[in-house]
């Protein structure tokens, strides 16, 4: 037993947790590295084993007790201090509690066990669906029809599997638990071991008359079309939930959702940072100059703004609330415009002349930081 790891370093705790925080820890590290969600992930696959045996001796009060007393040796059946499992796996039960609320029942792929309520109600499979939309139907919220293909319920037996006018039994050999229980006694306890019911396939009931349509289980494929109402501000990667129209619940159980995932295509003039949108607008060099008054598109109108003389490159201009709308509340994020000079090409001979008349009357005292720049290097060589 020296190579494992302690039972609390496994879960993240101090030793002396109480069984709350031991649940807790157990829940979340199960969660994650559970092989439904990693599938293929053989490392994630080996913690989610040192999880479950960690959360099966924490959770068990004697052998919590044995280890915390001697450690590892104290739950070795081949240790002076060891008592084997004594009354069974104990803290295995809140396992399948566990997951067959979070995976639907079971371990998926992993193990074999099987959860005690395989029989109860459990809710449908979430699905996800991609869609993409436009800028502006990000900015101001639209309306979309999507077609989906899925399983849908039963019209002809109403989701119950039987045939019309019949209904399920409940199964004899298991009583409508639909698992099979089993005790076997051993020099190091009493083991009980729990598996599905093989009449039944661990239902609890019979269908002596299936369904005609859908075969008995009470689901059938189908496409449907739904509205989605998508709201103004949404971004790339917003979801949105459409709560019951997932994959029909099982044993009455309440239906999964469907989780639509947005991709917004890019603007051509706009750029987006969070609510606020940034735009480039390129002016001349008179404009920056002598000061101008230009047009700035927004993505509900023009406005005129006043570009002050002397304005440099690069130079921002902040428009309060012309930005996007927040999705969780009325507040507008801001437009900020960034100027940039764009310099003349293509000139003819008398542009040419009128250029260099104003360069022989505009001197380097005019520029600032030309003049600046010019005194620096004059300084550094002297």
């Amino acid at each position: 037993m020296a190579e494992k790891r302690d039972y609390y370093e496994v879960l993240g705790l101090k030793k002396g947790a109480s069984d709350d925080e031991i649940k807790k820890a157990f829940r979340k590290l199960a969660m994650k590295y559970h092989p439904d969600k990693n599938p293929g992930d053989k490392e994630a696959e080996e913690k989610f084993k040192e999880i479950n045996e960690a959360y099966a001796v924490l959770s068990d009060p004697e052998q919590k007790s044995k280890y915390d007393q001697f450690g590892h040796a104290g739950i070795d059946p081949n240790s002076f201090a060891g008592g084997g499992f004594g009354g069974g796996f104990g803290g295995f039960e809140d396992i399948f509690d566990i997951f067959g609320s979070a995976f639907g029942g079971g371990f998926g792929g992993f193990g074999g066990g099987q959860s005690r309520r395989s029989n109860g109600p459990r809710k449908g499979s979430d699905i996800q669906k991609s869609m993409t939309i436009d800028f502006t139907e990000a900015a101001f919220g639209c309306k979309k029809q999507i077609k989906l293909t899925k399983n849908v319920r039963c019209k002809t037996c109403d989701g119950t599997g039987a045939a019309p006018g019949t209904s399920k039994k409940t199964c004899p050999h298991c009583g409508g638990s639909g698992e099979i229980r089993t005790q076997q006694r051993t020099p190091l306890g009493t083991f009980q071991s729990v598996s599905p019911c093989p009449d039944c396939g661990g239902t609890g009931q019979i269908n002596e008359k299936p369904c005609p349509d859908c075969g008995g289980s009470g689901r059938v494929r189908d496409t449907v079309k739904l509205t989605v109402n998508i709201p103004a501000g949404v971004d790339n990667d917003s979801v949105i939930p459409l709560r019951g129209q997932g994959e029909p619940g099982i044993n009455g159980g309440p239906d999964g959702d469907l989780y639509i995932v947005l991709n917004v295509r890019p603007h051509k003039l706009f750029e987006r940072r969070g609510q606020d949108l940034w735009l480039e607008i390129p002016i001349s060099f008179d404009q920056a100059a002598l000061g101008d008054e230009i047009i700035v598109p927004t993505l509900e109108e023009k406005v005129s703004y006043k570009v002050p003389a002397g304005t440099q490159p690069g130079t921002v201009f902040r428009l309060k609330g012309k930005g996007i709308k927040s999705v969780r509340g009325n507040r507008k994020g801001d437009l900020y415009v960034k100027v940039s000079l764009e310099v003349p090409t293509k000139l003819n001979g008398k542009q040419k002349k009128a250029i260099q008349a104003m360069r022989d009357t505009v001197t380097d005292e005019c520029y600032h930081k030309k003049s600046g720049f010019l005194k620096s290097i004059k300084e550094f060589f002297s």
